[in-house]
């Protein structure tokens, strides 16, 4: 499968925000968003004047790199959204948020979302009780998500776990760090996504 490589911390430079790729580093000096402002490579603290084309590419680009999905995927999500009834955007974000390696970062159990993938991948999580290793599942109202009994008896999870049990937990989703549980209470709003991009440029660039 197909994935990035690189440097992910370019991917925040590029950006010129943090995409909390790097999980605690991401709050410390050691950041290179702090550290270096300005876009990598050559050019990159060069003045440009952004096009209408190019601030929808990057906040399509933010977006896709945001949540770690490529561009095939991202492209996918949109015409999925594109076929519902509300609005495509945030029905684009919705299916995004509902991915279970970014619910696993959501509900604490993960420093970053890249982190939370790995988790994912690795073995480590169940949907209703059932091992999911699958990061782009799409979870739903009601579905129970846990760690797997052998994993959250693991020092390493139960530190990751410990670490993040003061981060905030959005409201669709309810998490008990105790026993490493969580349930989705309902589907994500636009509102309880803290996404700073204008949706509306990615569908602009993609109607093109």
């Amino acid at each position: 499968m197909a994935r990035y490589t690189e440097s992910v911390c370019k991917q925040c430079r590029r950006e010129g925000q943090k995409l909390f790729l790097k999980g605690a580093r991401c709050y410390t000096e050691k950041c290179a968003v702090g550290r270096r402002a300005y876009a990598p490579g050559q050019h990159g603290q060069g003045r440009k004047k952004t096009s209408e084309y190019g601030l929808q590419m990057r906040a399509k680009q933010m977006t896709r790199r945001y949540y770690g999905v490529l561009e095939s995927q991202f492209r996918k999500y949109y015409d999925t959204a594109a076929k519902k009834r509300g609005k495509t955007g945030e029905e684009m974000l919705i299916l995004l948020e509902r991915r279970l390696d970014n619910v696993i970062f959501r509900l604490g159990w993960a420093d970053s979302r890249p982190q939370a993938r790995q988790m994912v991948t690795h073995g480590h999580i169940a949907v209703n009780g059932k091992r999911v290793d699958i990061p782009s599942f799409l979870v739903k109202a009601g579905d129970m998500v846990s760690m797997m009994e052998n994993s959250r008896k693991k020092d390493s999870f139960k530190a990751i776990v410990e670490a993040n049990a003061a981060r905030p937990v959005p409201k669709w989703l309810e998490s008990d760090h105790e026993k490493v549980e969580g349930k989705v209470i309902a589907m994500p709003t636009r509102e309880e996504i803290d996404l700073p991009v204008d949706e509306t440029l990615i569908v602009e660039y993609y109607s093109k």
